[in-house]
């Protein structure tokens, strides 16, 4: 099972760093990840599997909000399904 991670925000030092160790922390694995600074906004999309995480999903999604607030940053979890449901033609 898969799930994409969104940010964006005001650029800063460690935005990278604070949500993969949060990833890190769940057993959450960064599969692929791409990030642009345009003048001073940061933002990241990532794609993860959740398979062997260590927490329920609901539990990443709050997790990842409150390290938004946190940071002033806006993070979003979707899980891959409701993703593709969404873009799908």
């Amino acid at each position: 099972m898969r799930a994409v991670i969104t940010v964006i925000g005001k650029d800063m030092v460690g935005i990278l760093a604070k949500v993969s160790n949060e990833c890190a922390d769940a057993h959450v694995n960064i599969t692929e990840v791409t990030q642009s600074i345009l003048q001073d906004l940061f933002a990241m999309i990532m794609m993860v599997d959740i398979t062997h995480s260590s927490i329920p999903f609901d539990e990443l999604v709050d997790r990842m909000t409150k390290l938004g607030e946190a940071q002033n940053l806006k993070i979003h979890v979707m899980h891959e399904d409701i993703f593709n449901s969404m873009h799908r033609i």
